[in-house]
This record gives C-alpha cells, sequence and structure tokens, in this order.
C-alpha cells in the first residue's frame, strides 16, 4: 500500500510542476490536458521549465535530485535553461534549519554545541540531498567543516526503492529485455550506494582510503578526516578552501591552466579506476573544486564520498583490455573480448560484432569532445548491444555514470579536449606493469608468506590425507592438486622469467661484440 502511495504522490508531482507539459507540448492532446489540470488542480505553470523541473525533483526526495545532478553535467544533451537549472541541485538544494543541525550534533555527541566546538557557522556552505555542511573550528583552533545527515531520509529513500525494486521485476518478467538489462541488480546496486551514503562513517572511510590512494598523484587533494569528531550521521573533515570547478572563468583570470586541468582530470580518473580499483563516483562539479592556495595551485579539491565504485582485478583488466583495444581501434579484439567475457552468447559471430562495433566507434575517433558525445555513443552501443543480447554489468553501471561525469567536466573545461589520446598512453602503461616484471615481483612477494607456511606442512597434510576416509579423501585430494597447480603456475612463472632475463644479457652481450661494420 505505501507502494502505491509513494506512485500516485510522484504522479502527482510530476502533474503539479506541469513535468508532463515537457512531453506533450509537441503534440496537442486536448482531452489529456484537461485531465491534468483536474487531477493536478491549481497547479502553476508561470514559472519556466527548468525551474519546475529542478523544484519537482527536489521534492521528490534524494533518489530524483541524484538523478538531476546526472543529467546536469550533459549540457550537449539538455536545453541551456533546464541545464543551469538543474546544476542547482549539485550543491544548492534547499537546506533544512540549522537548529535541527543543532540538534543532529548535540544529540550525537551527547553535550551542548558550544562543548564540542569553538565555532560553529549555522548558515550552511552547502547543501545537498543527502546532507548539509556547516563550517566550525575545534577547541584546538583549526578550521573544519561539519556534514550533518538530513533528517528522515531513511524511510524516504526505503520507499523510493521499494517502488524500484518493484518496477524492475515487472521489467524483468514482462520486457523482452528484461534478463540481458538485468534490472533488479541494477536497482541492487543502487540501494547499496544509497544505503552507504546514509552512514556517515562509511563516508568517512572511503574518504580516508582515497586520500591514502592519491597521496602520491599531486594532482588531487582529499580532506583529512577528523575521525574524534565523527558518529554515523555527523562527520567533520579538515575545511578545503578552493574555487568551484565549474567557474572556469575564475579559474582562467587567477592563472589556472585550464586545459592541463582537463587532462589532470583524465588522469585521476583512470588512476583511480585502474590502477586502484577504487574510484570516487559522484564527480558532479558541486563535489570538485580547484585550489589557489600557492603552494597547490592548480590541484583538484575532490569532496563528498558517499558514493565511491569499486572494481575487481578481473572487472580492471577486462576494461584495461577493451579501452586499449578501442584507443587503438582493434574491433576485432574488442568483439573476442565480449565474446571470451560470456557478455554475449557464445555462438555470436565475432565478425558480425566487430563490423557493428565499428560503425558505431570509428566517426568519433581522433575529434574532440565538444564534436562528440559519449552520450550518444553510449547509446548507439546500447542499441547494438541489445542487437546482440548483450549482458550489462551491473558492477559497471556506477563507471558508467562516472564516465559521464567525467567527460561532462571535460566539456566545460576544455572543448578541445581529445579524451582519447589522452587516456591511451596511461592505459598503455598500466597494460604493460601488469603483465611485466614488476608485476611478477609483487605477486611472487604477495604469495610468499602463504608458501613460506605451506611448504614445511606439506608431510602433515599429506599423512593426514592417507589416514581419512576414501570419500573425504576424494575431496581433499582435488583440493591438493588445485593447490599444487597453482604452486607449478608460480613456480613456472619464476623459471620464465629468469629465462627470459638471462636470454637478455645474453643478448646484449652477443651484441656488444658485433663488429659494427
Amino acid at each position: 500500500m505505501k507502494r502505491l502511495f509513494r506512485g500516485i504522490f510522484i504522479l502527482w508531482t510530476v502533474l503539479r510542476y506541469g513535468l508532463d507539459e515537457l512531453v506533450l507540448s509537441s503534440f496537442e492532446r486536448p482531452g489529456l490536458r484537461l485531465l491534468t489540470r483536474i487531477v493536478s488542480l491549481g497547479r502553476d505553470l508561470r514559472q519556466p521549465k527548468g525551474v519546475r523541473l529542478r523544484l519537482a525533483l527536489e521534492s521528490l526526495g534524494p533518489i530524483f535530485v541524484k538523478f538531476g545532478q546526472v543529467l546536469s553535467t550533459r549540457r550537449d544533451l539538455l536545453p541551456a535553461e533546464i541545464a543551469d537549472q538543474l546544476a542547482l541541485l549539485q550543491d544548492r538544494v534547499q537546506p533544512f534549519d540549522s537548529s535541527v543541525a543543532v540538534a543532529i550534533i548535540e544529540r550525537a555527541f551527547g553535550r551542548p554545541l558550544d562543548q564540542i566546538f569553538a565555532t560553529f557557522e549555522r548558515q550552511p556552505v552547502a547543501s545537498a540531498s543527502i546532507a548539509q555542511v556547516h563550517f566550525a573550528t575545534l577547541p584546538q583552533g583549526r578550521e573544519v567543516a561539519v556534514k550533518v545527515l538530513r533528517p528522515g531520509m531513511l524511510g524516504l529513500i526505503e520507499k523510493d526503492l521499494a517502488l524500484m525494486h518493484m518496477m524492475a521485476g515487472w521489467v524483468e518478467r514482462l520486457s523482452a529485455d528484461g534478463k540481458r538489462l538485468k534490472p533488479r541488480e541494477v536497482v541492487a546496486e543502487f540501494d547499496t550506494y544509497l544505503h552507504d551514503e546514509l552512514d556517515l562513517l562509511r563516508e568517512a572511510a572511503n574518504a580516508a582510503q582515497l586520500r591514502r590512494n592519491m597521496q602520491g598523484l599531486d594532482l588531487v587533494m582529499i580532506p583529512e578526516i577528523v575521525w574524534d569528531y565523527c558518529m554515523p550521521d555527523v562527520m567533520v573533515m579538515e575545511r578545503m578552501k578552493g574555487v568551484p570547478i565549474n567557474q572556469v572563468q575564475r579559474l582562467r583570470d587567477a592563472g589556472v591552466d585550464i586545459k592541463k586541468l582537463a587532462r589532470d582530470g583524465v588522469t585521476i580518473f583512470f588512476t583511480q579506476v585502474f590502477r586502484d580499483g577504487f574510484f570516487h563516483a559522484d564527480m558532479h562539479p558541486g563535489n570538485i573544486q580547484v585550489s589557489l592556495a600557492p603552494e597547490t595551485f592548480g590541484r583538484y579539491i575532490s569532496l563528498d564520498f558517499g558514493i565511491v565504485g569499486t572494481l575487481n582485478e578481473v572487472d580492471k583488466e577486462y576494461l584495461a583490455q577493451n579501452f586499449t583495444a578501442f584507443f587503438r581501434r582493434d574491433y576485432k579484439r574488442v568483439a573476442e573480448l565480449h565474446i571470451e567475457s560470456g557478455w554475449v552468447p557464445a555462438a555470436t559471430r565475432a565478425d558480425e560484432l566487430e563490423s557493428a562495433i565499428r560503425a558505431v566507434c570509428e566517426p568519433y575517433f581522433d575529434r574532440p569532445l565538444k564534436e562528440i558525445s559519449l552520450g550518444l555513443v553510449l547509446m548507439r552501443l546500447f542499441q547494438t548491444s541489445r542487437r546482440f543480447q548483450v549482458e550489462i554489468q551491473p558492477q559497471l553501471v556506477l563507471l558508467q555514470k562516472t564516465l559521464l561525469n567525467i567527460e561532462g567536466l571535460g566539456r566545460d573545461l576544455d572543448p578541445e579536449l581529445d579524451l582519447w589520446s589522452t587516456a591511451k598512453p596511461f592505459l598503455e602503461t598500466w597494460m604493460l606493469e601488469q603483465v611485466g616484471p614488476a608485476k611478477l615481483w609483487a605477486q611472487l612477494k604477495a604469495e610468499a608468506p602463504l608458501y613460506a607456511k605451506l611448504l614445511p606442512a606439506l608431510p602433515r597434510v599429506l599423512h593426514q590425507f592417507l589416514s581419512q576416509p576414501p570419500v573425504r579423501k576424494q575431496r581433499d585430494l582435488e583440493l591438493l592438486i588445485a593447490e599444487q597447480r597453482r604452486t607449478n603456475r608460480l613456480l613456472q612463472a619464476i623459471v620464465y622469467s629468469g629465462l627470459g632475463f638471462l636470454l637478455g644479457l645474453l643478448a646484449m652481450e652477443w651484441l656488444g661484440h658485433m663488429p659494427l661494420g
């Protein structure tokens, strides 16, 4: 029943703010228009469409605000008036009363505000769909930012997610593409990320991990978390001072190299994705600033770590091979990778899939961002995937969303940026590191403690195995064989690497004795 009421409220909100006009404005349906006016009695359509869309998304809650934030970065897909209004959702959502924020803080710490902070600015500096931020000073004099969770968020999100789960089930049962699109798994992923955002301790941990990962890159700054002042609904972090990245003219006037800034953004994204497998997945302009301080001039400042994406080693290697093949225009390899991974039926003809992918991607190479749209490319790829029954991978949905955010940022900073040529050298270097001696040595060091412990125990394990009943013995034999194969592969890698190194030395020695003619 709650789902039904929520569905009715969503429909009423759509009609109340005249969002039906966005769809119906291109043709006349007098009867339908009259019905909508009766159902949503008293609606006022005098405000511009963009304003009405923003207000409707705000009133529908955080899930819809997140949707508007993603749309706001795609000015190539939206009229300017609508994109400008949706951009306000990034950090200018209507704040909740500061007295409520103070009450949440005092309840979390169990003492009055003046015993927690030396100073506290009651006017929030930023307000988003899940939380709002206030500046404060700790008793020791350190300047901090205090993030406070909006009250009542869990109940509202639970209602929307329940509705989304129900609709995903309908799509999976009724749509011909239901199995391929995996709507229930995609919604489950979204469910996880939204619940993670409601726990500020988890967000603080995400920030700490990203800060460690990025320390040696010198391109991006992550605020330090003040752990003694963190609770599930309150998070305190180092105060960062920068200029929002969408204020391009202000950055240019300050002397920031905008083209370099755009290239650095691509490098940061691909480093987080392929080197670390842990990336900031909410990179809209409201969460990204640029430092103008002399010692960190021109560096990115990342904020808001409620949503992060993770990729395992298999995902990273598969994606890197796909990207590298794309950048080299090796469409045959892209098709083979899709078949090898099981993303398309095994009976799919590689040459047909290769031809379809080539037709989608080839027209967009060697062009600056101002002349291409990844949104359009993805749309055409989705059409192709439907034809070849490609299964959607839920764990990559966040990556696709973040890639669109990156393109939107790059388009604002440097429309001449060639995304492909900027990313290609990074990926090729990363791929070389995955198959080179450094990777082998890292794996050997990681596995060494395991084998140091395993090898002395082998006689005892063998004795225990021979003393077991036949059924258990067979099961343990299979496990032992699997472990032996793993050991053999490691030893083979060591031998082959040694032989390769020796052959390289011999080749250098031979070349050194060759006459120069």
